[in-house]
């Protein structure tokens, strides 16, 4: 060989070997780097896509009764997902999918594909689907096709007791009732598992990472039949009167225990709203919804008079024969006026002059502090959600004619909850019981536990809570709550109509809060029930017409169940007076007096029971509101009142012929 020749080939292998060392070099330093400073950078990414950290939803606590009938439960549900990164055709994969699930095939091929688009590696496809559908699915065995357990809560027992139970989202967490009021204790903790997997996503081994808990199971105070039939009777009772809502408790007077709390219009908790639904009926009326009481608050008031020794049940009482003026204002009856009677008969006839008569010898103050230790003005601390403690105003805003008004249930607002634990103050003796809902807890592998009641707390003499119970007894017997009478029981209460106020035109409007409370039986009380009406209409929709009766039925089959003796003969006689007393609590608003900011009630007067013929309707025309109400309440009239200003009409007109109980509607105007 030439040896210029061999010389170049001996260059030439010299530059191709250096070239071999220099890639070799490049090679050598690259995973150098990768092996000592990309270490940790490339680990992560290889367990991101080798390891997956799977959530174990902890499953939801048990809400049963008292008798131990589940209430709220969790059942396990499987849910669709895909790795849009791994489907091999998203087309077809919404073709497969979208009829199965019952889902929209163009929304769900866009979802998918802006999942790929920004490389997101999970995407729900459906939740918690039917049996039959998992079935189908799982059946097509493809592997990128994937499920995952979850739970789904489920009310066996539909709408009963929804308003106490209350509905979870998709996450079950709690979102309402004792769902969310005790939402953490329910919940639990979730646990989480590391998954290894292959290339093709199947699990090699597995690690737990963190332990799940389960969530505590609760007994509640509520009794699924009982909650059953107050349901079912206030329900009809609203239907009946054609009543806007009503709400409804039964509660052991003695531990606090509630028994039954309802709300009409209710909901299903299985069945989440649908879009553009109204919420309303899911509003647990019983606690969240305040309204002034009207004539059951006279209990208030000569409680207090007789606590405080002003008064006693046979104290007489000026009622002043319908009429009374009080700083200008004139109180009226809701009937035919009175005379002189005892206190017993104020309550048994809902007297309202009555009532004003005692709480102006109670006072301002002493009113206002057995107002506040009956535990109106704040909430009762039930773990429900949205609670409102009612509206009590201090005795520094109260105007002149104030304590008039609050006397017969108005200037205040109570709930109906606030209301059972009051009378429960009577019917035990003259303790404030808090109102308790959770009965028992079980938590995780733990045993139960009773939770404990507070400790009550001394409101009256155990002889002034007697007094008032043999009252409250005569306003069954003799007095406006008649209709409450029970079959086989003694039973006490109190009825109460009261007029609606209406913030837009500033006036009391003519339909009612129609309410009613009372006990059973009178000697050793078992149960406490308490039944409102809003929004009822006309005389036919006092509390003595429509929601007496509702305490009637619910309490006989509330002692029924819970196997209370009966302590009176199975069937009692008719009463011998006729027609019975109603009661309101008067509060329509007229011209205000000279010096007087609060509305001004005027009568609402009730006729003469009994007569077959009554007078002659008088002429109003020309007449202002004041002088027609006066006018009626001497002549025994009922009239219907509408408008402002001067009487313009009339029917029947003047100089009619009027039938027993027949309503003069005058008509108002400027």
């Amino acid at each position: 060989m030439d040896p210029l020749t061999r010389g170049q080939a001996l260059a030439r292998l010299a530059w191709l070997a250096g070239g071999v060392l220099a890639w070799g070099g490049v090679i050598l330093g690259r995973l150098v780097h990768l092996q000592l400073f990309k270490h940790r950078e490339f680990r992560k990414l290889a367990e991101q896509q080798q390891r997956k950290l799977i959530e174990i939803p902890a499953p939801r606590g048990t809400i049963y009764d008292q008798t131990g009938q589940p209430l709220a439960m969790s059942v396990p549900m499987r849910s669709v997902f895909v790795n849009p990164l791994r489907v091999p055709d998203l087309s077809v994969a919404a073709d497969i999918l979208a009829p199965i699930l019952k889902l929209d095939r163009a929304q769900l091929y866009e979802r998918m594909r802006s999942a790929l688009r920004n490389r997101r590696g999970f995407l729900w496809v459906a939740r918690k689907i039917e049996p039959e559908k998992y079935e189908r699915l799982r059946s097509l065995s493809l592997d990128w096709i994937e499920f995952q357990t979850e739970s789904q809560r489920h009310y066996p027992k539909g709408a009963t007791a929804a308003h106490v139970l209350g509905s979870v989202d998709h996450e079950e967490r709690g979102n309402s009732g004792i769902e969310l009021g005790l939402d953490e204790e329910l919940r639990g903790q979730s646990g989480a598992l590391r998954l290894l997997t292959d290339v093709r996503n199947r699990g090699i081994e597995s690690e737990l990472s963190a332990e799940m808990v389960a969530g505590a199971n609760l007994t509640l105070t509520i009794d699924e039949r009982i909650q059953f039939v107050a349901e079912r009777e206030l329900r009809q009772a609203v239907l009946d009167a054609n009543a806007d809502t009503g709400s409804l408790v039964v509660m052991n007077p003695h531990t606090g225990d509630i028994l039954a709390l309802a709300s009409f219009p209710s909901y299903d908790p299985n069945k989440p709203p649908a879009p553009g639904e109204s919420l309303k009926p899911r509003l647990n009326l019983a606690i969240s919804a305040p309204f002034e009481p009207g004539s059951v608050f006279k209990v208030i008031t000569i409680s207090a008079g007789l606590e405080t020794g002003k008064v006693t049940p046979d104290t007489p009482i000026n009622c002043g024969n319908g009429a009374f003026n009080f700083f200008g204002r004139v109180i009226h009856e809701a009937k035919r006026g009175f005379g002189m009677m005892p206190v017993s008969d104020v309550l048994a006839k809902s007297s309202n002059i009555g009532a004003v008569q005692v709480a102006l010898k109670v006072g301002p103050h002493a009113m206002l502090e057995y107002i506040r230790r009956f535990g109106f003005g704040k909430s009762t601390g039930i773990p429900l959600p949205a609670e409102h403690g009612g509206w009590v105003r201090d005795v520094k805003r109260w105007g002149k004619t104030s304590i008039g008004s609050i006397a017969m249930g108005h200037e205040l607002s109570v709930t109906t909850l606030q209301l059972a634990q009051a009378c429960a103050v009577i019917a035990n003796g003259g303790l404030l019981v808090r109102p308790r809902l959770v009965l028992l807890r079980q938590r995780p592998g733990g045993s139960v536990e009773r939770v404990p009641a507070e400790p009550p707390r001394r409101v009256l003499k155990p002889e002034t809570a007697f007094a008032m119970r043999l009252m409250m007894e005569g306003v069954v017997q003799h007095g406006t709550g008649r209709r409450a009478r029970l079959e086989g029981y003694s039973g006490g209460g109190k009825t109460g109509s009261a007029q609606i106020f209406d913030f837009k035109t500033r006036r009391y409007t003519h339909t009612y809060n129609a309410s009613y409370m009372g006990f059973a039986p009178v000697t050793n009380p078992a149960i406490v029930v308490v039944a409102t009406l809003n929004g009822t209409r006309g005389t036919s929709g006092f509390g003595g017409a429509v929601a007496a009766p509702v305490f009637r039925v619910v309490a006989e089959e509330t002692l029924r169940i819970l196997e209370v003796p009966k302590d009176v003969p199975e069937t009692v006689p008719e009463p011998a007076e006729p027609a019975e007393v109603e009661d309101l609590a008067v509060a329509e608003l007229s011209e205000p007096a000279e010096g007087e900011t609060e509305p001004v009630p005027v009568a609402a007067v009730q006729p003469a029971a009994g007569a077959v013929w009554g007078p002659r309707a008088p002429d109003f025309a020309g007449k202002t509101l004041r002088e027609v109400v006066e006018e009626a309440s001497e002549k025994g009239l009922t009239v219907r009142l509408d408008g402002r200003g001067v009487a313009r009409r009339q029917e029947p007109a003047a100089g009619s012929l009027l039938a027993a109980g027949e309503v003069i509607r005058v008509q108002f105007a400027r």
